[in-house]
């Protein structure tokens, strides 16, 4: 009887997650970890809230997370920046739970203020970016591929960026204000702050249209990278064994 020497698939996984982490540049991974963590901790603080609008300061962060993963999905594709947004969140909670033990150890006001009812806004966060970071990834690639004949060029980058984003922005807004600030606060325990719906859907759009205003500021930095990306065969080895359809798309 013969065995498969196939491997497992919690096996191809590990090694599919340890190839990505050797080919994504550290600094990359690391920025993105901090971005999402900032971007967790801020929105807990809402800066504007008047009848019809409210925004949090995790507006004024978002925006990269967005970019740096719209930058991994041009060279490594849309499962690595699905999966470089897991590892982004894993460090989150780790972060969290860091902070927690510290609270635990003495009174500290200013750490107690951040982290009361963190959880909720930890697991609204969570949900909204995950559900956000699958359609803006997937989305951004199928935009890409629509420009085959130039995949390379600024038209797509930018095509491709900044539609996937806005959609992208505009679900984890909505997502991440709707459960934060109106089903949650309903549970004890939770962030005491609420919002009416009419706050969460303008507020979800504005905060879209705002943060696609950022990563438009930014997004040419962001193209210079994935083009130095491709030419000096950054992460070829993933390139190579996961996303070959990237080393066959004409220059």
């Amino acid at each position: 009887m013969q065995h498969s020497s196939q491997p497992s698939l919690a096996k191809r996984e590990i090694q599919l997650f340890s190839t990505l982490v050797r080919s994504v540049p550290k600094l990359v991974i690391v920025l993105f970890s901090f971005v999402v963590i900032a971007m967790n901790l801020l929105s807990s603080f809402t800066i504007v809230n008047t009848p019809y609008l409210a925004l949090t300061a995790g507006v004024f962060v978002s925006w990269a997370a967005f970019m740096i993963m719209d930058v991994v999905n041009k060279r490594f594709g849309p499962k690595a920046a699905n999966r470089l947004s897991w590892i982004a969140l894993s460090a989150n909670l780790v972060a969290v739970g860091i902070f927690f033990i510290i609270s635990q150890i003495g009174t500290i006001p200013e750490l107690d203020m951040i982290l009361h009812g963190q959880w909720s806004v930890l697991l609204a966060s969570s949900i909204a970016f995950v559900t956000s970071a699958l359609v803006n990834n997937f989305m951004n690639h199928l935009i890409g591929r629509a420009f085959q004949n130039r995949p390379d060029s600024k038209a797509a980058y930018f095509t491709r960026t900044y539609i996937s984003t806005f959609i992208g922005q505009y679900i984890d807004n909505f997502v991440f204000i709707s459960l934060a600030f109106i089903v949650f606060p309903l549970i004890p325990g939770a962030l005491p702050v609420t919002w009416t719906l009419t706050q969460c859907a303008i507020c979800s759009l504005t905060c879209a249209v705002v943060e696609l205003a950022l990563e438009m500021l930014f997004s040419p930095i962001g193209y210079r990278i994935a083009r130095k990306w491709k030419e000096k065969g950054v992460g070829q080895e993933y390139v190579d064994a996961y996303y070959p359809e990237e080393k066959t798309e004409a220059a």
